[in-house]
């Protein structure tokens, strides 16, 4: 790999934001940036920059997974190695604590040398641990930004602590994204001002919003009732071992699903009006509320028991223990009522159409992968880029929302998500035309990070040494 001047020559650059092709550039890259974008020049190459041919080559901006919990104690190994191995060179991390803010405050954060760019960052997640009440909602939020927190990210919480976290979100001028409770009003979340929707939901709250039988919906969730905490602010080091207890959960909520609560999923169903799903997504559009399906989490959950997951051969990139609480938690999931199952299974193929219903009605969406049972980092994205084809998006939108959708959500669009002079030298080669086919996005030959050039002998000396050290480099 490179760290000097660098220019790339003969290589056709893919303009994310409208598909165009110009063929035959020469891209010129100095301290991180790119300064030139121009016809290959003629003479004898430059001796202050090395010099990539790059005939037959497509480039396109990196890619950024916009959903990641790849920093922190609870990260898999390699992580970050293996997402930059497949060609990601920013993240959005969705997960955060006092901690990591502080360490990235003083630049301790232990991100490695081989790593995508951490590009946003939140506090801790709002729990019944920190949230548990409008008043400590409030004071989590403000001391989240005192921190230094890039946006606020809610978990579970109840309806009353929803809207007043959006309020105080506001107030502190923090965006606020992240899941909609169940018994939540998508539209009335969109009108408050929730800036993004992750995974669909998750859960049935988008299913009761536009299901003919709403209101009772509804109203059986508000029976629900979160678990009972102190009234006091816990110890960052109590929430620390309570997050470990619920971690194994987290691999696959599904695994642990209520008989109740999936049969009200069903219903949601089994009433769905296409009508009202269309007013929906037309709400989430004018109020330009993002979303972000990461397929491959629902799929991985919804379907976790699926054979192919388990004899993935990038599962060989991980540790064995993770890989084995993955099993675990498959066969978990395996025991599940049949009738679960068959609604889980229904629900994933009902979210490929949702997110078919959100691209056709201009909602704003993102690229991103989560974390969790059966998603090996960096290869997680590109399975999302298939299940978004899957979905009925096509190859240039996709493109998009890894790349200049990710760089508007992020207010960047002067310096990322574009192939320009000023630009961030982040960068992917492609054996492919992206915007012809999804299967190209797959085929990478080379990428340059921060203006080092990584061969495709350089990735995969990188992917062998994560092998060896089954997610450690080694």
């Amino acid at each position: 790999m490179s760290t000097t001047g660098l220019r790339i020559n003969h290589v056709t650059v893919i303009d994310p934001h409208d598909g165009t092709r110009t063929p035959q550039r020469s891209i010129l890259i100095q301290g991180g940036r790119i300064t030139a974008v121009e016809p290959v020049p003629e003479g004898p190459p430059d001796p202050a920059a090395r010099t990539v041919d790059a005939t037959g080559m497509f480039a396109v901006p990196g890619y950024n997974d916009m959903h990641v919990h790849a920093i922190g104690p609870d990260a898999p190994a390699g992580a970050l190695a293996l997402m930059l191995a497949n060609g990601i060179t920013g993240i959005r991390q969705m997960s955060g604590s006092p901690e990591l803010l502080a360490q990235r405050r003083t630049g301790t954060l232990p991100l490695g040398t081989h790593a995508p760019s951490l590009l946003v960052m939140p506090g801790s997640v709002l729990t019944p641990l920190n949230a548990g009440t409008v008043e400590a909602a409030a004071g989590e939020i403000t001391r989240q930004k005192q921190e230094g927190a890039d946006f606020i990210k809610v978990g579970l919480v109840s309806p009353e602590v929803f809207f007043a976290a959006i309020a105080q979100a506001h107030e502190v001028g923090l965006p606020i994204v992240g899941h909609l409770p169940s018994g939540i009003d998508a539209a009335k979340a969109a009108r408050a001002g929730f800036h993004a929707i992750e995974h669909l939901g998750p859960g049935d709250a988008i299913w009761i919003s536009t299901s003919t039988e709403e209101e009772t919906l509804r109203a059986e969730t508000a029976q629900q009732r979160l678990p009972k905490l102190p009234a006091i602010r816990l110890p960052s080091f109590v929430q620390r071992r309570v997050q470990a207890v619920i971690r194994k959960r987290l691999i696959n909520p599904a695994a642990y699903s209520k008989a109740g609560d999936v049969a009200r999923l069903q219903r949601a169903f089994d009433t769905h009006s296409a009508p009202k799903a269309a007013l929906l997504a037309k709400e989430f559009a004018a109020r330009a509320t993002w979303h972000v399906p990461t397929l491959m989490r629902l799929r991985t959950q919804q379907l976790a028991d699926l054979p192919a997951f388990a004899s993935n051969p990038h599962l060989r990139y991980l540790p064995p223990d993770l890989v084995k609480d993955w099993q675990n938690s498959a066969a978990t999931f395996h025991k599940q009522p049949q009738a679960v199952r068959t609604t889980l299974k229904a629900a994933y193929e009902r979210q490929l159409a949702l997110t078919r219903l959100l691209y056709t009605s201009g909602v704003s969406m993102l690229a991103g992968t989560d974390d969790g049972g059966w998603e090996v980092p960096g290869f997680a994205l590109h399975q999302e880029f298939d299940e978004l084809a899957r979905a009925g998006l096509p190859p240039l939108k996709i493109l998009q929302m890894t790349t200049s959708d990710a760089a508007r959500f992020l207010g960047r669009t002067t310096e990322m998500g574009r192939i320009a002079p000023g630009y961030l030298a982040d960068l992917v080669l492609l054996e492919g035309d992206p915007t012809v086919s999804v299967d190209h996005l797959h085929r990478i030959n080379s990428l340059v990070k921060s203006g080092t050039h990584y061969s495709r002998q350089d990735l995969d000396a990188l992917l062998a040494r994560l092998e060896a050290g089954h997610g450690h480099l080694r």
